[in-house]
């Protein structure tokens, strides 16, 4: 063979191999990953036919399928839609799926591993394949309450149950109605989903896991208190510095002690004990705490209860963060919930949450239980514990300075006759000349029932005013039943 022709065979040979490599990725490696992708339409199209499992919460079908009559065979409908659309997200035929609809496709849509059986008797049996059914942990009258509370506002509530982790509530304001994404009318659908992106409140935004993170401001002195206890040179008595104002090492900024430019001591001879600390929200004792304690250790505790761990519940949780390679300046106003520290409200319910659980952190899930079209159970809800940033013992001093905070300081709005409150308002600052976000976070419990809850509206101003209510209503909506 001449030199010329050998250069031929060998660029085809080239080309060959090439063109196997790549069909070999895409049908063999990348498959599960394209299949699965929000974005392709023939997946969608060929799942379409099918009978797609509902979801449930407590017995109620929130999300499912009923028979279109067209060329798509079944239509997904959503009842109430935009109180869920948070967690159920949509199902649409030009723009793909979100929320539990996408997390679980492969359950719904009766492809799941764990469904390979029961789709070869459908087969057998000459049976039309089915997809499995979603059984959610979410609280019915607390997500009500929760929806009810952000009407006209922007925020989110989440609550969960501290000893499991199945989360009761969790809502985002405002929503959308995915009913109008899920229609079979193209030009209906894309102009709907226009108008939602457009919309400057950002109403597919889910503010409960994802999306923006926020400052926590005060609420964050939880994690710093926690990281003082468990430091092992810190009590709930311990008397800390709180004087009216703090120079911030290294720097001409003067932080207040309060909110509004208050400079009042935290006590006399400006100390108190970090109780009273927390119970007041004092922010230089917090601010002077976190220099003292340092940035490992109040990083440290952040990670245990969750800080920068990418969660799935199943949908996927935004990491919350704290600043790194801090000075002191720095390191003061982020132990009082400022400077780079962002989280999300689930995060913060899992502060409240390992609290109330002497001081193990659950891993939240959302799904209580996955069943086959016969009822066969194939998923249920089983507890994991995340991590221990507090012993028993601290976890016990957090709860009764939590308790103090609520009912003789900041957090009175939250009381529930009858029941051990406990919880921190927080007021965070987050740019020139807009109003503060409101948060409360915290707990609840009475004769084995417990709950905890993080509530956030985007500029609602003090969180005593506005957050700790709304936190009150959806503990109650819990507990009472």
């Amino acid at each position: 063979m001449n030199k010329p022709l050998r250069h031929v065979w060998l660029v085809i040979g080239v080309l060959f191999a090439l063109l196997f490599t790549s069909t070999t990725y895409f049908q063999v490696i990348a498959q599960d990953r394209l299949n699965a992708h929000a974005s392709n339409r023939r997946t969608i199209y060929n799942e379409y036919g099918r009978h797609r499992g509902p979801i449930v919460v407590d017995g109620t079908v929130i999300a499912s399928s009923q028979q279109s009559g067209d060329t798509y065979g079944y239509l997904r409908t959503y009842d109430p839609g935009a109180m869920y659309a948070p967690i159920t997200g949509h199902y649409s035929v030009i723009y793909g799926f979100t929320g539990i609809e996408r997390s679980l496709n492969d359950t719904l849509s009766g492809e799941a591993d764990a469904l390979f059986y029961h789709r070869i008797s459908d087969i057998l049996s000459g049976r039309q394949g089915r997809g499995a059914t979603v059984s959610l942990t979410i609280d019915p009258q607390a997500q009500q309450a929760a929806w009810n509370a952000l009407q006209g506002k922007r925020g989110a509530v989440v609550a969960l149950d501290p000893t499991d982790g199945a989360i009761l509530a969790l809502a985002s304001a405002p929503s959308y109605d995915p009913n109008r994404l899920a229609a079979h009318d193209t030009a209906a659908v894309s102009q709907a989903w226009q108008e939602l992106n457009e919309h400057p409140a950002r109403p597919m935004t889910n503010r409960a896991i994802g999306g923006d993170l926020y400052p926590p401001g005060s609420v964050f002195k939880l994690i710093t208190a926690a990281a003082a206890l468990e430091s092992g040179d810190y009590t709930a008595a311990t008397e800390i510095p709180g004087p009216g104002t703090y120079t911030l090492p290294g720097s001409s900024s003067v932080m207040n002690n309060f909110a509004a430019g208050r400079q009042d001591p935290c006590g006399p001879d400006d100390r108190s004990s970090l109780a009273d600390a927390l119970r007041q929200s004092c922010n230089t004792s917090f601010a002077m705490l976190g220099v003292e304690l340092g940035e490992e250790q109040l990083t440290k505790t952040a990670e245990e209860f969750g800080f920068g761990q990418s969660l799935t519940i199943p949908m996927g949780v935004t990491p919350s963060r704290i600043g790194e390679d801090l000075d002191d300046a720095q390191l003061a106003t982020t132990a009082i919930g400022q400077f780079e520290t962002r989280v999300t409200p689930l995060q913060m319910a899992m502060v409240a949450g390992a609290v109330a659980n002497d001081g193990v952190v659950m891993q939240p899930q959302l799904v209580r239980s996955v069943r086959t079209a016969d009822l066969s159970t194939v998923q249920e809800l089983r507890a994991q514990e995340l991590g221990q940033p507090l012993s028993a013992a601290n976890a016990s001093q957090m709860r009764q300075m939590m308790v103090s905070a609520v009912e003789d300081g900041t957090g009175g709005a939250a009381m529930i006759d009858g029941v051990e409150v406990g919880g921190k308002t927080g007021t965070a600052q987050w740019g020139e000349g807009r109003n503060p976000h409101s948060w409360f976070v915290g707990y609840g419990q009475v004769e084995g029932r417990r709950v905890a809850v993080a509530v956030l509206v985007e500029e609602g101003g003090y969180g005593s005013r506005t957050a700790a209510p709304i936190a009150r209503d959806v503990m109650e909506a819990v507990i009472r039943g």
